[in-house]
């Protein structure tokens, strides 16, 4: 597989778990977040998957788009698999609720993603 080839997959493993987190989260207040484990858990998963997917994209490509955070998309992924004690409710929820919907529309723009 060719690295842009490669590419599209992971861009694509990206916007389809930043789609899901949109979808799962749409009409959930923090609150009912915050009492919902299971959504919790869900939400955390699929971040993981956004920040080891984003780790996986070439150099190249992540230059060519550099406006898009993934340096912070990957640190948020350690974050979640080594130090998920200090993970903070508030701070997945701010994630999800303002970044989640810029990140899926930089990818349907600059990225030109379906």
């Amino acid at each position: 597989m060719s690295p842009e080839e490669r590419d599209k997959a992971y861009l694509w493993d990206i916007l389809d778990a930043a789609r899901q987190i949109d979808a799962f989260i749409s009409g959930v207040t923090l609150k009912a977040y915050e009492e919902d484990r299971k959504l919790q858990l869900a939400v955390e998963r699929l971040l993981e998957i956004v920040g080891e997917a984003t780790r996986r994209l070439s150099d190249d490509f992540r230059k060519e788009h550099e406006r898009i955070p993934w340096g912070s998309m990957v640190g948020l992924r350690n974050v979640l698999a080594h130090e998920y004690g200090d993970i903070r409710n508030d701070i997945i929820w701010r994630i999800a609720t303002k970044r989640i919907p810029d990140l899926i529309q930089a990818l349907e723009e600059r990225a030109k993603l379906p």
